[in-house]
């Protein structure tokens, strides 16, 4: 196969567009996860810290 030096430098430009496309996807991702968890840490300590420490065990 037989390829001309434009078509191969499209072909790298492509691979290159689509890497970078795929690490914005993933920093997106990883920046929404984040968020979750800061979320989720942030309800945590609004938390009773002595809720769970009795345990009524009479029938």
């Amino acid at each position: 196969m037989d390829m001309s030096i434009a078509a191969l430098s499209v072909d790298m430009s492509m691979a290159r567009t689509q890497q970078e496309l795929g690490i914005s996807v993933l920093k997106m991702a990883m920046a929404a996860d984040t968020s979750a968890v800061e979320e989720v840490l942030e309800s945590v300590e609004s938390l009773d810290p002595a809720l769970g420490n009795n345990l009524d065990i009479t029938a």
